[in-house]
Parts: C-alpha cells; structure tokens; sequence
C-alpha cells in the first residue's frame, strides 16, 4: 500500500524551508547565552537547510551553492564548540573508570585543562560569528529564500511520486557507499569510508524528514544506520584524541584500547543495521 503525501513537491519544500529557518534564526540567543544542547540544535537546523537544499537542486531554480557553502562554515564552526563538548565529557568520564591509583588523577587533571582550552577556543569562535555580518547576510538570504522559493517546474509536480524519486536516489547513493565501505581495506581506508556512509545515511534522513510521515519508516532506518555510524566515528575521533594527548602512559593506554573497543562493538552492530536499511523505499502517493 503506498503512503499518501498531499500538496506538491513545491508545498513540502517551501514548508521545510520556513521552519527550518525559523527554527535556525530563533536559536540565537539561547546560542548566546550558551544554554544547553543550543549548539548542538543550530548546528542541526544548519545541516538540515544545507541538506535541503542539496537534495532538492532540481526543485529550486538557480544556483545556491553559495548559500550551501555559507551553511557548512557555519556548520563546522557550531561543530567544533559542540564536539569540543561531547569530546570532552566522554573522554574525562572514562578516565574516571580508571583504576584507582596509578596516574588516574593526573590524566583527569590533563583531560580537563585540555577540554577546558578547547571549549573556550570554540566558544569564542561561535560568538565572533554570530557576531559577523556574514551571519547577518545568511539570515537575510535564508528568510528571502523561504520567502519567496524559486521553483522550478519540477516542483510544480505532485509531491509523493516526486519524493519518492528523490528518497530512492538518496538511498540508493547511501547503500552504495555503505557497499564500498565493507569493501575497503582495513584501517584508515575503511574508516574514511565508513564516515561518507554516514555522511549520505544522514542526508537520506534528512530528505525522509522533509516527507514528512509518510516517509516515516525510511527515516527511522536511516537514523538508525547513521546513529551506528556515528557511534563508530565518535570512537575513532576519540582514539585519534587520546593518541595526540598521550604520553605513553598506562592510564592514556586504557583510554586507547578502550576506543577501539567502542569502534570493533559498532562495527559489529554494522550488518545488521545496515540490511535493514537496505530495504526498498516504498512508494508515496
């Protein structure tokens, strides 16, 4: 049985484009007063437009690659407060599973001074560019875009057949790379690999989200694809973390193997994962 989707393809992009400008405009000030997860939903809300507007490039008419372009800055700015953040706290609550004794102390003590520069660097960061008039001309394109979008004459064609094709194309390129990640060879190969898997897993999410419920069951395949991946990748960037902060120590040593621990435990949640995300896309109407 297809799923139903009312209105054209153009009602849906138009509708996704307004919240989710609103929603990036209206997280500012919790940005600025630095209230918690802001960050992490800005930065989000940044995706998510850049997604959009990726994904449906036949659908809007003219070129926006500069907006995109503009969107991932931001994105990579908001990203390094945020990773600073979740880097921090994961690292510093496993060392607190250290032994008792040893160097336990002391690689807490260097984890938080660590954190601690690295958070203020990124903050510092956020707040110069929200404080930019780059950030001002983003807002201002972003509302006119949402505005008053360019459609092209795709949009103009029912929404459910045309998302449709635009899910199975997004999963499609996701299977694909999720295929020559298994492939590639062990190591930073596989890693890399294993990372742009997650990169198209989430933008096949994101085009799921902006279908709405009738994508539902798409979408909850590729979040759950993507959390893995991410699982994997947030192990990865920890180990390479602790290997920069090492001093050969034992306590650095644990925090290593246990990392590579986290990456093999994703890795094997991997096929099973992935088999059901490679079910077909069901066709909307």
């Amino acid at each position: 049985m297809a799923h139903r989707i009312d209105g054209s393809t153009g009602d849906v992009l138009t509708a996704r484009l307004r919240t989710l400008t609103t929603r990036l405009a209206d997280l500012e000030p919790d940005v600025r007063a630095d209230r918690p997860d802001a960050v992490h939903q800005m930065r989000i809300a940044a995706r998510r437009l850049r997604s959009v507007l990726r994904t449906h490039r036949r659908h809007l008419a003219g070129d926006h690659t500069g907006l995109e372009d503009e969107l991932r800055l931001l994105g990579r700015i908001l990203g390094r407060a945020r990773d600073a953040e979740v880097l921090g706290e994961r690292l510093q609550d496993h060392a607190r599973d250290l032994p008792a004794g040893g160097d336990r102390e002391r690689v807490l003590a260097e984890l938080a001074t660590w954190h601690a520069r690295e958070a203020r660097e990124a903050r510092a960061g956020v707040i110069a560019a929200l404080d930019s008039r780059r950030f001002r001309a983003l807002l201002a394109a972003l509302d006119a875009l949402a505005t008053d979008p360019p459609l092209s004459a795709r949009a103009a064609k029912p929404a459910g057949r045309e998302l449709t094709r635009t899910l199975r194309h997004e999963h499609r390129r996701t299977v694909e790379r999720l295929a020559a990640a298994e492939s590639a060879p062990e190591g930073t190969a596989r890693e890399h690999a294993l990372h742009d898997a997650r990169k198209a897993a989430k933008r096949a999410r994101y085009a799921g989200e902006t279908a709405g419920r009738a994508a539902r069951s798409f979408t909850r395949r590729m979040k759950a694809l993507q959390d893995v991946l991410g699982r994997h990748q947030d192990a990865v960037v920890a180990r390479e973390a602790v290997r920069g902060l090492s001093d050969g120590g034992f306590g650095y040593g644990v925090l290593f193997g246990r990392e590579v621990g986290e990456a093999g435990f994703a890795r094997e949640l991997l096929p099973g994962v992935g088999k059901r995300a490679g079910r077909r896309v069901k066709r909307m109407r």
